[in-house]
Formats: C-alpha cells, structure tokens, sequence
C-alpha cells in the first residue's frame, strides 16, 4: 500500500469520526434536570387561572397578573435547572413562588371583583 493511500484512509476515517460526534445531540442541562411535581403544579395552576377567567371571577388585570406570576416561577425554574442539577435550596425556592401564586390565585378567584358580563346583542 503507497504512503499517499495510507494518508488518503486516515484522512477519511477521521472525517467519518468527525462526522459521527457532531451527529450525536448534545443533551441540554434543563432537560437533564426534570421537575415534574414543579410541572404538575405549574399546569394545574394555569388551568385554575383560566377557569376563573372563563367563569368570570377574575378580572382581566388579575388574571394578567396571575399569568405574569407564572411566568415569573417558569423563568425561576429555568435558572434552576440552567446548570443541570436543581439543588435543595432551589426546589424549596420553587416551592415557595408556587404556594404563594396558588394562595393568590384563590385570593383572585374568591374576592368581590369579578369581570362583567358582556351585552347580548339586541336581537334583529
């Protein structure tokens, strides 16, 4: 076998090797670290957010308030999970900003405010 054959193998063998590692999906930090009771509870907490738009008990600024809450917590977990692993100190922080939007989310629902209803349309 000639030198320049040789060469030519190792060159392409090395590519192939190149290939195949960048081909491999690099696993991302936050999905390495999943919080699915934070999830559930995120979940439940928007459903309960558009039931009381959908019933009428939550004005339009409480519920965009509500909603900014969430995504307040969502961006909370976000940096928790950043670098991979999400500490004790964190999930205590999460559980803290979670039991503070559903006692606001109750608080919403259940004061005096409500949205008022819409007029029917005259009939024709």
């Amino acid at each position: 076998m000639s030198k320049s054959l040789k060469i030519a193998l190792a060159a392409v063998a090395l590519s192939v090797t190149a290939l195949a590692a960048q081909a491999q999906a690099p696993v991302a930090p936050a999905a390495a670290a999943a919080m699915p009771r934070v999830d559930a509870r995120q979940a439940h907490q928007h459903a309960r957010i558009a039931d009381g738009a959908a019933t009428g008990a939550l004005t339009r600024h409480e519920r965009y308030r509500l909603q900014h809450e969430q995504q307040a917590i969502r961006h909370a977990e976000t940096a928790a999970k950043a670098d991979g692993t999400v500490t004790a100190h964190e999930r205590q922080r999460l559980d803290h900003l979670q039991d503070q939007a559903s006692a606001d989310i109750y608080r919403q629902k259940h004061d005096a405010q409500t949205r008022l209803p819409k007029p029917n349309p005259a009939p024709q």
